[in-house]
């Protein structure tokens, strides 16, 4: 939905609602995002060549998210680290370049994966091609992070996963949930409780019109684009040694992506069911309802906003004073991959990389062709061999 468009009460009372949900400071990033997003200018700011020094960090794709998001939680939390922008529409890398202080803006990738001064990258462009800049970077000898999905085609995590295990690079994935407070509280509840576990999601996500560029067959619609959040939540909420092989089960009527609801029944007999539902938009942005029950454990969740936790009688509920879906920490958790002092920060592993795109990947196929699919664990050999499962 455009809010820039909207009537002047709309945009007071979204603005109102977002800063009790968001706090104050984030709510001013996402109305600033939503000019961003359509700023055109007369003159292109002007560059200085050669670049002024500084930053270490590129940014390729500058939509809404890399503008009120990544930009906005690298400079807020690690100042001047951003070197560059990069996006296919010019006028976008040059509003974040002069929004965030760059030193440089471009709508050519190669020349900012070919910076010696950056060693870590950003990826948050389109979706079909995040894997291609990402295996660029990544033979660059760069650092990582790819947002969600890293992959649309089996094709791409296999040779992503290829120079994965090649690279002296790292990789981070977009996937923020789990990495929240009330993720981290979440898995940790389940993970200490024995026997197999039952997890429901419901989600209410945005309306889009048919021809968002989501739609189109090689973006990979809104499972690529949204359903990937809770299909890697789940995954990580199954012990790793209790997962495979999963089964995984569609209900769907007219649309394959949107309006669904897909179970999936792990290996130790645990099972989840997602909903995905997408009609008029929410006021307040995608709402999530989860549920979970193991053990002695049962537990409640709203938004990222509020969690509760029964434990025979006795009960805990957290509520945090603003949403947090876990972006800050990921985000951070990526530039710790190359983290100037210190240790640096391991990157994710191969394996995990294979099984949560593979598994979104599996779960598309099976809503497209509203049948029952089974997915194993990652095999080392398949990428070598390249073949179908």
């Amino acid at each position: 939905m455009d809010y820039a468009r909207s009537s002047l009460s709309f945009k007071l009372r979204k603005v109102l609602r977002y800063a009790r949900l968001y706090g104050v400071r984030r709510t001013w990033a996402k109305v600033r995002g939503q000019y961003h997003m359509k700023k055109r200018y007369v003159a292109l700011p002007p560059l200085a060549h050669p670049p002024p020094e500084g930053g270490h960090v590129g940014l390729i794709g500058c939509g809404n998210f890399a503008f009120t998001t990544i930009a906005y939680y690298l400079c807020k939390r690690r100042g001047r680290v951003v070197r560059a922008a990069m996006d296919t529409n010019i006028h976008r890398a040059a509003s974040l370049f002069e929004e965030y202080s760059l030193r440089y803006y471009t709508d050519n990738a190669d020349r900012l994966i070919a910076d010696p001064a950056i060693n870590l990258v950003y990826i948050t462009s389109n979706h079909a091609s995040h894997a291609e800049y990402a295996i660029a970077a990544l033979q660059a000898g760069k650092s990582v992070h790819i947002e969600k999905p890293h992959v649309v085609t089996e094709e791409q995590l296999i040779r992503l996963c290829r120079v994965i295990t090649r690279s002296p690079g790292k990789v981070n994935l977009g996937f923020n949930r789990p990495g929240s407070r009330i993720g981290h509280a979440i898995k940790r509840c389940l993970y200490a409780q024995p026997g197999a576990v039952m997890l429901n999601w419901f989600v209410a996500g945005h309306e889009i019109p048919p021809d968002h560029w989501y739609s189109r067959d090689e973006e990979g619609g809104r499972v690529f684009g949204n359903l990937c959040h809770w299909t890697d939540f789940i995954y990580r909420l199954v012990q790793p040694e209790r997962r495979y092989p999963i089964a995984i089960n569609p209900t769907r009527s007219v649309k394959s992506d949107c309006d669904i609801a897909v179970t999936y029944t792990f290996g130790d007999g645990s099972i989840a069911a997602m909903t995905f539902s997408a009609k008029v938009d929410p006021f307040e942005g995608v709402r999530e309802r989860f549920t979970a029950h193991k053990g002695a454990a049962l537990i409640a969740m709203n938004d990222f906003h509020t969690l509760t936790v029964e434990l025979g009688a006795r009960k805990r509920r957290t509520s945090l004073l603003f949403r947090d879906h876990g972006h800050q920490d990921n985000i951070l958790r990526s530039y710790e991959l190359v983290r100037p002092r210190g240790a640096p920060q391991p990157g994710c592993a191969v394996d995990y990389v294979w099984e949560t795109g593979e598994l979104f990947l599996k779960t598309r196929q099976a809503l497209e062709e509203d049948e029952r699919v089974v997915v194993q664990p990652f095999n080392p050999g398949r990428l070598e061999s390249g073949l179908p499962p």
